[in-house]
């Protein structure tokens, strides 16, 4: 006889079948990918209420791998931080791939998804501020159809998105260029690896003809979202990217942030900290 924890340990299933698996997610199937998330937030803590479906993701090859796609590049949303930080990329990537290599250990690296990244939504998650420099979106799927969204649109609040009950994330679609883009990240940790982010920065810039056609900055870790810089995308814009670059950044283009006091820094010490590696993000993408 089962005793009382088995009997309402939640069902798992591993479909390799697309349409399998949103039919389980319409029946309110949790969604587990990696699985680098789903645990540790919830030790201590119910999976969530008796008999609720483990939907595991991780079987289904639709949603692996990277290539282009039209006007955007596609990402699967199960694919792994080691095959993103891995990959022969165009240049615009590097950002992406700086953050690959930042998330825990590489074991971790191994297993964790971007999908499970962005549904997280952990304000201190390194992805995020990469992919709103890339200017991502996502494709969210469902029984009913596809639907895209801009990652800002898609990041709510702290461990809180725009995902929908029956929905499961499929893609993230990253626009191409106009130009020869160039891009980059930055992290403040307490200690070089295996860190949760104090402050960091990623930047995305357009060139076209030696000149900056368009920029996207943005900082995470410093509000409840990662945020991107609008007043200095605008300072950037038609500029020459040259050493000077650095000298653009200042207090003003960080209004937006919220920093908070926690175990890692002050409010005080991220307000500072963040404009320091604005700075040497742009030095980072100066030549």
């Amino acid at each position: 006889m089962l005793g009382a924890r088995e009997a309402e340990a939640p069902d798992y299933v591993r479909p390799d079948d697309l349409a399998e698996a949103l039919r389980l997610r319409r029946q309110g199937a949790q969604i587990i990918a990696g699985g680098t998330d789903f645990y540790p937030v919830r030790v201590g803590r119910p999976l969530r209420a008796p008999q609720t479906t483990i939907l595991d993701l991780t079987a289904l090859a639709p949603l692996r791998g990277m290539a282009p796609d039209g006007a955007f590049h596609r990402i699967g949303a199960l694919t792994t931080w080691t095959e993103i930080s891995e990959s022969a990329l165009p240049a615009q990537f590097h950002c992406l791939q700086a953050a690959a290599r930042e998330v825990g250990g590489r074991q971790i690296q191994n297993r964790a998804t971007i999908g499970g990244n962005l549904c997280n939504a952990s304000p201190a998650a390194d992805g995020v501020p990469a992919l709103l420099a890339l200017g991502a979106e996502v494709e969210l799927l469902s029984e009913a159809g596809a639907r895209r969204l801009k990652l800002a649109e898609f990041i709510l609040g702290p461990r809180k998105t725009a995902l929908h009950d029956d929905e499961i994330l499929a893609a993230i679609l990253v626009p191409r260029p106009q130009g020869e883009a160039i891009s980059a990240f930055y992290k403040l940790g307490a200690r070089r690896y295996l860190v949760i982010s104090i402050v960091m920065a990623a930047g995305w810039l357009d060139i076209v003809d030696g000149r900056i056609a368009a920029a996207r900055i943005a900082i995470g870790a410093c509000s409840p979202v990662a945020q991107r810089l609008p007043k200095l995308e605008a300072e950037l814009r038609g500029r020459a990217v040259d050493s000077d670059l650095a000298k653009l950044a200042h207090a003003g283009q960080l209004d937006g942030l919220a920093p908070i006091d926690d175990v890692r820094a002050s409010a005080e010490y991220r307000s500072e900290a963040a404009l320091i590696v604005l700075k040497r993000l742009l030095a980072e993408l100066a030549p």
